[in-house]
């Protein structure tokens, strides 16, 4: 198994369904899936040296997982509320490290 993140873009509208990320999560955690989450708040950048660039403001949550493979994280995205509201879903790996 590989541990995957899912990074909610903000370019939807869910209309105040907050039961709806229960009813996920409750789904991603019964199969032993789910990692952890939640949503993402202001910020800011830091850098040492150079021009410190903007904060990714289209990222407004993640989900952090355990699949199978690329077609598993992929599948586990069906009943995401961003991705159901017609929202981007970005799929990232964590890859094994040391």
């Amino acid at each position: 198994m590989a541990e995957f993140l899912m990074l909610m873009h903000g370019d939807y509208d869910l209309h105040g369904k907050a039961e709806d990320w229960q009813t996920y999560l409750d789904m991603l955690g019964s199969i032993g899936a789910l990692r952890g989450g939640s949503a993402i708040g202001s910020g800011l950048c830091v850098r040492r040296r150079g021009p410190i660039p903007e904060i990714s403001r289209q990222l407004v949550g993640y989900v952090k997982f355990e699949a199978r493979d690329w077609d598993h994280a992929r599948d586990l995205v069906q009943g995401n509320p961003v991705y159901v509201a017609g929202g981007t879903v970005e799929i990232r790996e964590l890859p094994e490290t040391g």
